[in-house]
């Protein structure tokens, strides 16, 4: 399948300019030859005299360009998003860079640059649209979908594929919150009883790698995977690799909890597929048995997004091309484990969640 680019700003922008220098050099070559057969008026460029009342109209403000894609170097920074909470899930703010322990396989790190993240989210929507269980997953995928844009904010950016025998991608990276309510609800029922899960998240992967700044993907599916190409060993070296925080909303709880011709063996993998993708991001993953529960978890998801701390540091172990073990722990300022008082008042240790591991760059050549 070709891949679509995330960029169309670029796409359009490198369009134009060539079209505008064909037509100059066709205009510049046709006064040289002569009279030739009457150039189509479009072709020709019309410059209305001053204090002329058809003068062009001055160009309207552009909208901020999407997310971009950085030219892609090796480097021995490792970039590491941490999400800080008390035990009742409630984000911690107003950490430094001081109360942050890092390790590397076991090695203490030195951490390079630290910063809150207050930027715009950027995250694709993972939709399962296939029609498994006479098409109900599809029609409560839009459904939950759409109810999700209700947390993001003018400046956050968004796209929106879907998956079922293929992925499809409705609609590319927009601060167009209605666009996306538009291919939503657009949606007709779905063609295909398969669903590619782990081919949907390999390739949404992919196209994410090179682009900058913190993003996430919100997965809302069964985690069941009937067709796909890749299997789970590949994802899960793919998620080693990554940094992009994963984010997943089961959509059978429901189902399992009325009906066990959903459960069984099956169903409880499917959730740990949806649970490891998260855990090993440093997202979460939730499971929800009633409606009643999404408003909360979809303000769950972009509170989390917006109390990032990223942690950037140069590791001192080896570039040897393997995956290392990467652990976050928080500490107040006199250097002891960060507690927090619960709910009842009893202080209780703080809870890091941040990427399990990353892939290290293979040793430099001749070494």
């Amino acid at each position: 399948m070709r891949l679509k680019t995330w960029h169309r700003t670029a796409l359009i922008a490198a369009l134009v300019g060539g079209l505008s220098a064909t037509l100059c050099a066709s205009v510049a070559r046709a006064q040289e030859e002569g009279p030739q057969q009457p150039a189509p008026q479009q072709s020709e460029p019309v410059k209305p005299p001053d204090g002329s009342q058809n003068r062009a109209p001055a160009p309207k403000p552009q909208a901020p360009p999407p997310p971009q894609v950085a030219i892609s170097v090796q480097s021995t920074l490792v970039n590491v998003d941490a999400v800080v909470t008390d035990q009742d899930g409630n984000p911690v703010t107003g950490l430094k860079r001081e109360n942050f322990r890092v390790f590397d396989d076991g090695q203490p790190q030195q951490v390079a640059n630290f910063s809150p993240t207050d930027a715009p989210i950027t995250i694709v929507i993972l939709l399962e649209y296939s029609g498994m269980y006479y098409g109900y997953f599809g029609a409560k995928g839009q459904y939950w979908a759409d109810g999700f844009l209700r947390d993001l904010k003018p400046q956050d950016w968004v796209a929106l594929k879907t998956f079922d025998l293929r992925t499809t991608l409705r609609e590319d990276f927009t601060q167009d919150k209605g666009a996306i309510d538009e291919a939503i609800r657009t949606l007709g029922f779905p063609d295909f009883h398969e669903a590619v899960l782990f081919d949907a998240v390999y390739e949404t992967l992919d196209q994410l790698r090179d682009v900058k700044g913190k993003k996430s993907i919100l997965i809302l599916a069964t985690g069941i995977d009937t067709f796909s190409k890749h299997n789970l060993d590949q994802i899960v070296k793919r998620l080693k690799e990554t940094d992009v925080t994963i984010f997943s909303v089961g959509m059978a709880e429901e189902i399992d909890l009325y009906s066990r011709n959903g459960g069984g063996l099956g169903y409880l993998q499917a959730k740990n597929q949806l649970t490891q993708f998260a855990r090993m991001t440093g997202g979460y993953a939730f499971f929800p048995r009633f409606q009643g529960e999404m408003p909360d978890i979809f303000n769950t998801v972009a509170s989390y997004l917006r109390s990032q701390y990223t942690l950037v540091f140069s590791p001192s172990t080896p570039q040897d091309g393997k995956f290392h073990k990467i652990v976050v722990d928080v500490v107040d300022d006199q250097g002891n484990p960060l507690e927090l008082a619960d709910k009842k008042g009893k202080k209780k240790k703080a809870v890091v969640t941040a990427r399990q591991a990353y892939m290290a760059p293979g040793a430099p050549a001749g070494n």
